[in-house]
């Protein structure tokens, strides 16, 4: 047990210092999360993509990354009904109909499907539903993690909690 808790500290530490020990300013931080956030729930992008963005855009790869892999995969399975829902409602189209044929493409995938026409009244309103549910939830982490640095970061500036 003590070996758990020995990683799960030394786990908090890492991110300790790669957040609140970082030499850029907190919006540079909390952007570089919401990036990751957004790219990692987003449906073919990841960790490459927020460490790509990043890196063009100036801001904290760090933060990208671990915005990307906190919401990498896990996230996007849960969100596709949604993402469903709400890109079927914006395009006029009935949800359960886009989601059944979506089911179906993925279960009789063939690379030939995406060169049809038909597949785009399926793949874009779920496409559309994880652009906006990914960019709530990026913005929504960018302006948390942006508290909680503007927040925290004074609390910890002249003490030794980690014992470096």
């Amino acid at each position: 047990m003590k070996i758990k808790n020995n990683n799960i500290l030394r786990f908090l530490k890492v991110i300790y210092l790669k957040l609140f020990r970082i030499h850029d300013s907190p919006q540079k931080v909390a952007l570089g999360i919401g990036i990751g956030v957004f790219l990692g729930n987003f449906p073919g992008t990841g960790p490459i993509a927020a460490l790509t963005m990043a890196f063009i855009l100036r801001l904290n790869r760090a933060a990208a990354l671990l915005g990307s892999l906190l919401t990498n995969t896990w996230l996007s399975i849960i969100t596709f009904i949604f993402s469903v829902k709400i890109g079927s409602s914006i395009m006029g189209l009935e949800w359960q109909k886009v989601y059944q044929e979506t089911i179906q493409l993925f279960k009789d995938f063939h690379w030939m499907n995406f060169f049809k026409i038909s597949i785009l009244k399926i793949l874009t309103p779920v496409l559309i539903g994880y652009f906006i549910i990914s960019f709530l939830f990026g913005l929504l982490f960018y302006v948390a993690t942006l508290f909680i640095i503007l927040k925290v970061k004074p609390k910890f500036k002249n003490k030794n909690y980690f014992h470096e």
